[in-house]
């Protein structure tokens, strides 16, 4: 069953002026070091990093809950399998509202689709409890 669904389109050009104005401090703000050393491995790494932002988002909105109640963007973060395949993992007081809204009895899934087009980059997010 589907518990929530989230989805956010960021501006790609919108991250970098905030990366080339803010370097490591927003960096280190918002992504894991995971994150960050993937991104900044990337040709691009601003598209990388509004990628993982789109996720984050879309997680908080999945969540029913949006980035407010003192959820941290870190409790949030993408990791991608061997096969490039990314993976949303939560931890926190994010992953306080997702047992939250699990039903007895069910565990979750997260599944996260992410995509970029210069210059948008966009993830989907679908939390799915599982009898």
């Amino acid at each position: 069953m589907i518990l929530g669904i989230g989805t956010d389109l960021v501006n790609i050009k919108r991250i970098r002026n905030v990366l080339n104005r803010f370097g490591d401090r927003f960096e280190k703000r918002v992504f894991s070091e995971l994150e960050i050393e993937r991104s900044r491995r990337k040709f691009d790494p601003s598209s990388s990093y509004a990628k993982r932002w789109a996720a984050k988002e879309a997680c908080s909105k999945a969540l029913g809950i949006g980035l407010r109640m003192g959820i941290s963007w870190k409790e949030m973060h993408v990791v991608n399998l061997k096969s490039g395949k990314p993976e949303l993992i939560i931890e926190g007081k994010a992953k306080y509202f997702l047992e939250k809204m699990t039903p007895r009895g069910f565990s979750t899934k997260i599944n996260v689709s992410l995509t970029d087009d210069y210059p948008w980059a966009k993830a989907i997010v679908i939390i799915e409890g599982i009898a």
